[in-house]
């Protein structure tokens, strides 16, 4: 149990020294003795637990950014209440909750489709299954609206989930250009202006 224990930890280590290197320096540049090193551990200690980069790499995505978005993203859009508002909030929160060094760097899923979302595809599929997973809950959440009255009948469900992740992703991206947030405090109000129009 101890040495399983100990197993445990260490892969998450390598997990944690991965995430963080593949977010600052880019998927490709960073080799495994980069990871081992900045993790602190031998080389022999990365092969126990996985084959190669590649492996390592889904398992990234799969565990460290999956928890990222779930937390963030995803798991707010089930909380009970009114849906326009649940929406509003979870955006803007989110948006706001963001560390300099966050903004800095942009968003991690979205280095990672810009940098590998075409190389690989084991790395296309395990990014897909996270964006499917925030644009169903999104979906979820704007039918739930239409069905209590607070969003408008009209209103193509998917259409909408797709336009909040794209600008979301977007405004991350765009942000690491400059060294203040007046472009995320312009997002905001144009997303907010956006929500309203849902509003029944």
């Amino acid at each position: 149990m101890q040495q399983q224990l100990k197993s445990e930890v260490t892969r998450q280590i390598i997990l944690d020294s991965a995430f963080t290197l593949f977010y600052e320096s880019g998927f490709k540049t960073t080799s495994i003795e980069k990871i081992m090193a900045n993790a602190k551990l031998s080389k022999g200690a990365f092969y126990h637990h996985y084959k190669n980069k590649k492996e390592l790499g889904v398992e990234v995505i799969g565990i460290k950014l999956q928890k990222r978005v779930y937390e963030g993203m995803i798991r707010p859009l089930y909380e009970t209440g009114n849906a326009i508002e649940i929406l509003e909030s979870t955006f803007l929160q989110r948006i706001k909750s963001f560390a300099p060094y966050e903004k800095q760097h942009g968003c991690p899923i979205n280095n990672l489709i810009n940098e590998i979302g075409d190389y690989e595809t084991a790395y296309q599929i395990a990014l897909k299954n996270i964006i499917e997973q925030w644009k169903s809950a999104l979906t979820s959440l704007i039918e739930r609206g239409k069905t209590e009255n607070t969003i408008k009948q009209n209103i193509h469900s998917q259409a909408v989930a797709t336009y909040l992740i794209s600008a979301f992703e977007g405004v991350r991206g765009i942000r690491k250009l400059y060294n203040d947030d007046v472009i995320l405090e312009e997002y905001m109000s144009g997303l907010s202006m956006y929500i309203g129009q849902l509003n029944k």
